[in-house]
């Protein structure tokens, strides 16, 4: 299904019914590889779930966005539906909107319950390597943008910047690595604690992506919250193990 918010054309999905849970997905990622879990909570619940501005089959944005602005983009889809009440299911980047949109003030529904599925949010601390590397990379970028060095080598910057970046970095488009960067640099641990719903934590121990320690410490902040550790699973916990998260899922959903 199809519907405009913004201008821009926002593909997503309106299955089952009952209570309603929200799907928000990861960066890169799209509401076809959460089937899994749209196939469990759907038999007892109204799923709601968009490709959000950049990802699947909705448009990018028309300039590179923040989190901010993909809550802003959230929320009025949310007011699309006149949502009163409902919960959330979040993986990765989803987490980072959910936490901006959680922490408005006076919000016109209310969150029942969420669920974070290796959820992004804490920014994680540079090693002093880590640092000097960055500067090192941002001053060799700085020399090789100059209009000489740039006519002598035009690939050294390109080159440069795909032999630092993530796998999602370089498979982006401009506007996207734009997002990706301004995504990736807000820490978002301030805004932890005002999660007041019971939450529950569903977490792969060998997440390098957002590591097992970032579920703990969302555990301390959050007070009603669970953790369920899936012993061997990455990033993408929930089809790793699928049948430890569905039925951790339909468990907390009841």
């Amino acid at each position: 299904m199809v519907k405009k918010i913004d201008s821009i054309a926002v593909n997503y999905i309106d299955e089952g019914e009952g209570d309603v849970i929200l799907l928000l997905h990861g960066w890169g990622a799209s509401i076809t590889l959460y089937a899994g879990i749209i196939d469990v909570l759907s038999r007892a619940h109204r799923v709601i779930a968009l490709d959000m501005p950049g990802f699947g089959k909705t448009p990018e944005p028309p300039e590179p966005w923040c989190v901010d602005d993909y809550a802003d983009f959230v929320l009025k889809f949310i007011a699309s539906f006149e949502l009163m009440k409902f919960s959330v299911v979040v993986h990765s980047f989803g987490g980072r909107v959910f936490f901006k949109m959680n922490a408005r003030e006076d919000l016109p529904f209310t969150i029942e319950k969420a669920v974070l599925i290796d959820s992004a949010g804490i920014l994680p601390k540079k090693s002093f390597w880590q640092k000097a590397s960055l500067r090192c990379y941002k001053i060799g970028r700085a020399v090789m943008s100059t209009r000489v060095l740039r006519f002598l080598y035009p690939d050294a910057v390109d080159n440069m910047r795909r032999r630092r970046g993530s796998a999602d970095y370089n498979s982006a488009t401009p506007t996207m690595r734009a997002t990706l960067v301004r995504v990736v640099n807000e820490d978002l641990e301030p805004l932890i604690h005002l999660v007041k719903c019971p939450t529950l934590l569903i977490w792969g121990d060998a997440d390098t992506a957002t590591p097992i320690s970032d579920a703990r410490r969302m555990e301390e902040l959050i007070g009603d919250a669970g953790l369920v550790v899936c012993e061997g699973a990455g990033h993408f916990s929930f089809a790793e193990q699928a049948g430890k998260v569905n039925a951790a899922l339909e468990t907390f959903f009841g």
